[in-house]
């Protein structure tokens, strides 16, 4: 007999575990190593023995259920394992490959789990990793064509400088409206304000121009897809960030769920068989013996009552 102790395990992973041992999985590793077949067709009586050493699987599976009990104990939270052989060691050695093999599997299950969500998300992570660096290189081109570190810094600061020249525009028109009060057109003052009125204009109609016009293409334009591009960028980055840490809370989640499976108890070597009872049949054949025996003697009378 022996235990297996499930660490972090609820009672359906206890009792996967149980149909895993009881499976015909399981009966092939145990008949592979240690030769089921042979130790219970060469020994035992003929009531108890597998009569055919070259029964169908199903059949062996069926004995072998019989032969091997794996019980769970909910309070506990353990499995009973217990095997019944024709020698202390054969059921010493399949207890002891039941009990690997159960902890090997619920250990390697756990594992492959925590691995598989793992792993995803690593794929996940690369694939946004991807479309981060492809992001980025976008901007980074649309840049160096358009020969514009942020097109929208460039906008807002044409709209301001063409502000300013109007308001500068504002003045010197209100500057000549004075002087055409008390001197004439051709006056050397109303000349030299108007110079700097045309100048200014001409100033802001380059601005204007430098706005709607860059390259050959439109500013606003450039603008608009520049501002694409960049949201494109922060959205990669944004989502990159994200699947980061959420492969991070999966590993540390899949590490504290890892299902894990260990020995509480070794198989021991049996000293005395408990496997036929022998007090208990002795006592059912000495009953039914006497029973029997009972039935006999009451025939054997009536008999002999009916020839008197």
């Amino acid at each position: 007999m022996s235990s297996l102790l499930g660490g972090g395990s609820g009672d359906t992973d206890l009792l996967l575990l149980r149909e895993y041992l009881l499976s015909v999985d399981m009966l092939k590793q145990v008949q592979e190593q240690l030769d089921f077949r042979k130790h219970y067709t060469e020994n035992g009586d003929f009531l108890a023995r597998l009569d055919d050493r070259n029964a169908p699987i199903e059949k062996l599976h069926n004995y072998y259920k019989q032969r091997v009990t794996v019980e769970m104990d909910e309070y506990a939270g353990v499995l009973n394992v217990r095997a019944q052989a024709y020698t202390p060691e054969f059921a010493h050695q399949m207890v002891q490959l039941l009990l690997d093999a159960g902890e090997r599997h619920m250990n390697q299950m756990g594992q492959r789990l925590a691995q598989e969500q793992v792993t995803f998300l690593e794929d996940q992570l690369e694939r946004l990793n991807e479309r981060l660096k492809e992001a980025r290189t976008n901007l980074l081109e649309f840049q160096n064509k358009e020969g514009l570190v942020a097109p929208e810094q460039t906008v807002q600061s044409i709209n301001q400088v063409v502000a300013t020249l109007e308001g500068n525009l504002a003045q010197l028109k209100a500057q000549r409206q004075a002087l055409s009060s008390y001197q004439s057109a051709r006056s050397s003052e109303m000349q030299r304000v108007q110079s700097e009125i045309d100048a200014m204009r001409e100033q802001i109609q380059q601005q204007r121009d430098r706005l709607a016009q860059a390259t050959g293409e439109s500013l606003n334009r450039v603008s608009s897809e520049y501002r694409t591009l960049e949201l494109q960028a922060q959205f990669a980055q944004e989502t990159y960030s994200s699947a980061l840490s959420a492969l991070e809370n999966t590993r540390l989640e899949a590490a504290r769920k890892l299902k894990q499976v260990s020995v509480l108890q070794s198989p021991l070597m049996p000293e005395y068989p408990t496997k036929p009872d022998r007090l208990y049949n002795t006592t059912v054949f000495a009953l039914v013996t006497i029973f029997l025996a009972f039935i006999f003697s009451m025939l054997v009378m009536i008999i002999r009552d009916h020839r008197d």
